[in-house]
C-alpha cells in the first residue's frame, strides 16, 4: 500500500512535467481532428437514424406525448443528438486510451525509468507488436463487455458501477503490461501481474471513475448540444489527461515493484553464496579421512664385502 500512494503522488507531480505535457498534445490533436472529421461525415445520418428509431418505438411515443402536454416538447429534438453523443462516448474513450498507450506510454515509461530507476536493467520482455496485440485484444473484450452490460445500465445503481469497472479493467490490462514491457522479462512481468493483481485492478478502477468525469458534461442536455464544438475537445483533453496520469501511475508502481523484487532476489542469491562455502567446508572436513602420519623411510645399509680367507 505505501508503494501505491507513493506512485500516485509521483504520477501527479509528473503530469506537470513539461515533457509529459508535450507528449499529451499529439494524442489530443489527433483525437480532436478524428472526432470532428467523423462528426462532419456521419453526424446528420446518425441523428436521423436515431430519431427514426425513436419514432418507431410506441413506448417513447407515449413519453413524447406526455412531454408535449407538460410543455417540454423541445426535449424531443434534443434527445436524438444527445443519444448519438452518449453512444459515441465509448468510441472516444477507447480512442484516447489507445492513442495514449501507443504514443505516450513508451515515452513516459522511459522518462520514469531514466529519472528514477537509472540502474534498473532493461530485459525487453515485451515487444511493440506484442504490446499492440495485447491492447487490441483487451479493447475488443472490453467492447464486448460494454455491449453485453448495456441492458443493465437501465438499473440506476449499476450504471454507476459497471462502466467504470469495465474501463478500470481495460486500463489495468493495457497500462500494467506497457509499464513493464521494456524493463521486465516475460517471467518477471507475469509474476508481478499475478502477485499484485488486486492492487493493479484497484488502480485501474479508480482511474475508470476519474475517466467517467467528462460524462457529466452530457447531463447538461441542450446546453451541451449548443456548445458541443467547445465541450467535445474539453472532454477529449480530460480523457487524455486521465489516461496519461494512469500511465504514469502504473509506470511508477510497476518499476518500483520490479526493483524491489530484483533487490530481494539479489539478497537471497548473495545469502546463498555466502552460506555455501562454510557448509561445503564443514562437510568436507567431516567426510575427509584423517591423514596418517607419514612413516619414516627405511634405510638400507650397503653390505660390506667380506675379506678373503687367509691361508693357515
Amino acid at each position: 500500500m505505501p508503494l501505491l500512494f507513493d506512485a500516485f503522488w509521483r504520477a501527479v507531480a509528473y503530469c506537470l512535467h513539461p515533457r509529459v505535457i508535450a507528449f499529451s498534445l499529439l494524442p489530443l490533436v489527433l483525437m480532436v481532428v478524428l472526432s470532428f472529421a467523423l462528426g462532419y461525415l456521419f453526424w446528420d445520418a446518425a441523428v436521423e437514424a436515431v430519431m427514426e428509431t425513436l419514432h418507431n418505438m410506441a413506448l417513447l411515443q407515449a413519453f413524447f406525448a406526455w412531454l408535449e402536454r407538460i410543455g417540454m416538447e423541445g426535449l424531443r429534438t434534443v434527445l436524438a443528438p444527445l443519444l448519438v453523443l452518449v453512444l459515441a462516448t465509448p468510441v472516444i474513450v477507447l480512442g484516447c486510451l489507445l492513442l495514449v498507450a501507443v504514443f505516450m506510454t513508451p515515452a513516459m515509461v522511459s522518462l520514469v525509468g531514466r529519472r528514477r530507476f537509472p540502474e534498473l536493467e532493461k530485459k525487453q520482455g515485451g515487444s511493440l507488436l506484442v504490446s499492440v496485440l495485447w491492447s487490441l485484444g483487451s479493447t475488443l473484450l472490453a467492447l464486448l463487455l460494454l455491449v453485453l452490460s448495456m441492458p443493465l445500465w437501465l438499473i440506476p445503481p449499476l450504471v454507476l458501477i459497471l462502466p467504470p469497472l469495465i474501463w478500470g479493467w481495460l486500463t489495468y490490462r493495457v497500462f500494467a503490461f506497457d509499464a513493464l514491457a521494456e524493463h521486465a522479462s516475460a517471467e518477471e512481468r507475469q509474476h508481478i501481474l499475478k502477485e499484485h493483481r488486486g492492487t493493479l485492478l484497484l488502480m485501474g478502477i479508480l482511474t475508470g471513475y476519474l475517466g467517467a468525469a467528462p460524462s457529466l458534461l452530457w447531463a447538461s442536455g441542450a446546453l451541451f448540444i449548443a456548445l458541443a464544438p467547445l465541450l467535445v475537445p474539453v472532454a477529449i483533453w480530460i480523457y487524455t489527461l486521465v489516461f496519461a496520469f494512469a500511465s504514469l501511475w502504473f509506470a511508477h508502481y510497476g518499476l518500483a515493484v520490479l526493483q524491489k523484487m530484483r533487490g530481494n532476489r539479489g539478497i537471497e542469491v548473495l545469502d546463498a553464496v555466502w552460506r555455501e562455502p562454510s557448509t561445503h567446508d564443514a562437510k568436507e572436513a567431516q567426510e575427509a579421512p584423517r591423514e596418517s602420519r607419514p612413516s619414516e623411510p627405511s634405510v638400507v645399509l650397503p653390505r660390506l664385502p667380506q675379506p678373503p680367507d687367509r691361508p693357515v
